[in-house]
């Protein structure tokens, strides 16, 4: 007992000093942790980061593991006997049609009524891979006949042309030249002419064509093609037309695209022997050098097409000149996918006329002509096109133009003691006034396959002149159908259908012994049928038939110029190569 008490004492002894000591090392040491309250905005919430994963497969701390027994097995084959022997595979057959061999050439020569003969021969021959020469020769003549006319009336039209091309590796280029002659007959006579006078008339004229020109291709150039051309037109009448036209097309580079901008030259100049009324030459002429850029805009089912059209045009005999700007703005929008794209714009032209192009237009016009360009201010138009179906497409447009100097042909007058085979009333000339025209355009075209085509288009226009009583033989309406079938493999058909509404012509008798004055004239509206049926004998001969002006109209396509009625032609073609 006597020990236990000296043990407390002592402990309590041990404890007094050690306060004690520690009270003291607080008065001689400087404290340096300053006292922070530290407030608990959110309340600790555990994240599963916080916990340990749980291992799959624990460690094992046993005493004793048994170790993985190796296990090993063997496989015997046993052969079996057996007579079976599999067949080798083979594709499955399938019926294929033989493809169809293409010609590189043709002839094909038909007669028919009105002693009508139609030939022509095509000629495509490659020399290698990269070069190629052909050319092609046609002819098509009647010897007329047609009932009432009592001047001659045949017609003869011959093309010859030969052409070269090569293609290299950065670009492409071709050469052609040609010639043509056609021999036509002034034979639309007034009615009541006086039959006594005719056999002083010689109606026969020529034309004589010859033209040469080339065109070249650029991949991937700044300059993306070249074109020019020379024509020499000529009459029996010692008129001549020269015209030499140039055009290039080139991509300026812009940050955001490229400008496409054409350069166009075209010069004309021509003479005719004398005028209508006086015996006196008349020569004509001009050059035009155009600028044409164009920008275009893509966004999303939306494009446009900015650009405007700009002229320079030199009359080289009135030695005067004339600069022409028009617009040219398109676009088109797609409303519906392929389904329905209304597109629309507002364009201009600095048209050149020619002696070629009227006598291409009419043949029965006289040596006498007065040229000049036609200046198109604009021709607006709006539409609808798009899809119906796969198989079928259309297209509904609204058009207005307005054209200063717009060439009209119109009839010459009759006159009473001239000499000339086309004074009396039977040719034709060109009467120049300002004409805006309306009109309503639409299409549909049906492509079954290939064994079946269909395009129907039709036209309605109104004219609105500024001098002349009419628009002189412009047609109120037009409307065409064209179709081709495929019947089997030998079996095939086709068939035109025109009609042309009322036109307007003005009858004309000069005679100094009478005063009179024009009499407007109103063409009847007219429809014209053609038809073919053609059969194949094999791959290179076939036979067919052709009837024209199946309804036997006799219309007039010009005034006084009644046409042949209905006209039977048979033939055949030959494809070969060389």
């Amino acid at each position: 007992m006597i020990i236990k008490r000296n043990q407390s004492a002592f402990a309590a002894l041990v404890l007094f000093t050690s306060f004690a000591f520690a009270q003291e090392s607080n008065r001689t040491t400087k404290d340096t942790i300053n006292t922070e309250v530290v407030n608990v905005v959110k309340p600790y919430t555990p994240t599963i980061s916080d916990a340990f994963k749980v291992k799959e497969i624990p460690s094992l701390d046993d005493e004793v593991t048994e170790s993985r027994k190796e296990v090993k097995y063997n496989i015997f084959s046993i052969p079996v006997a057996s007579t079976f022997t599999p067949a080798k595979a083979t594709a499955a057959a399938v019926d294929k049609t033989e493809p169809v061999k293409l010609y590189d050439n043709y002839a094909s020569f038909g007669v028919g009524s009105y002693t009508s003969f139609l030939g022509e021969v095509y000629l495509n021959h490659a020399i290698n891979s990269m070069e190629s020469v052909g050319g092609y020769v046609s002819h098509h003549s009647s010897q007329g006949g047609i009932d009432g006319v009592i001047l001659n009336d045949d017609f003869s039209d011959t093309k010859f042309n030969a052409n070269y091309s090569k293609k290299l590796r950065d670009y492409s280029w071709n050469v052609d030249a040609g010639a043509r002659h056609q021999i036509y007959n002034w034979y639309g006579l007034p009615e009541g002419f006086d039959e006594m006078a005719v056999s002083e008339i010689d109606p026969q004229h020529t034309y004589f064509t010859f033209d040469f020109g080339g065109e070249i291709k650029f991949d991937d150039r700044i300059i993306n093609e070249g074109r020019m051309r020379f024509r020499r037109f000529a009459d029996d009448f010692d008129s001549g037309e020269n015209r030499f036209t140039f055009s290039t097309n080139v991509d300026i580079p812009l940050n955001d695209g490229d400008l496409n901008t054409t350069f166009k030259f075209d010069y004309l100049g021509g003479t005719f022997q004398r005028s209508l009324f006086e015996n006196e030459q008349v020569n004509y002429g001009n050059f035009q050098v155009g600028v044409i850029p164009s920008y275009q805009i893509l966004e999303d089912d939306l494009t446009v097409n900015l650009g405007v059209s700009a002229f320079y045009l030199n009359d080289t005999e009135a030695s005067k000149s004339k600069f022409y700007i028009f617009p040219k703005v398109t676009a088109s929008y797609r409303l519906v996918d392929e389904i329905l794209i209304t597109y629309g714009g507002i364009e201009g032209d600095l048209i050149q006329n020619s002696y070629y192009d009227f006598a291409i237009q009419n043949p029965f016009v006289s040596p006498t002509l007065f040229i000049m360009p036609t200046d198109q201010q604009y021709n607006a138009y709006v539409g609808l096109k798009g899809k119906l179906s796969n198989n079928m497409s259309y297209n509904i447009r609204g058009n207005y133009k307005a054209e200063n100097n717009s060439a009209l042909i119109k009839s010459n007058p009759a006159q009473i003691g001239e000499s000339e085979n086309y004074q009396h009333g039977n040719s034709f000339g060109v009467a120049y006034d300002d004409v805006n025209i309306f009109s309503v355009f639409g299409e549909i075209n049906v492509d079954v396959n290939r064994n079946f085509n269909l395009g129907i288009k039709a036209e309605y226009f109104t004219y609105t002149t500024e001098d002349e009583a009419e628009a002189w033989n412009r047609p109120d309406f037009e409307a065409s159908l064209f179709m081709d079938v495929q019947f089997d493999e030998h079996w095939f058909a086709g068939a035109n259908l025109f009609y042309v509404g009322e036109r307007m012509d003005q009858m004309f008798v000069i005679d100094p012994l009478v005063n009179s004055s024009p009499m407007t004239v109103t063409l009847e509206s007219y429809f014209d049928a053609n038809a073919h049926l053609g059969y194949r004998i094999n791959d290179q001969w076939s036979v067919y038939a052709k009837a024209n002006n199946i309804a036997n109209q006799d219309y007039k396509r010009w005034m006084n110029y009644q046409v042949q009625g209905i006209q039977f032609l048979a033939g055949t073609t030959y494809k070969f190569d060389f």
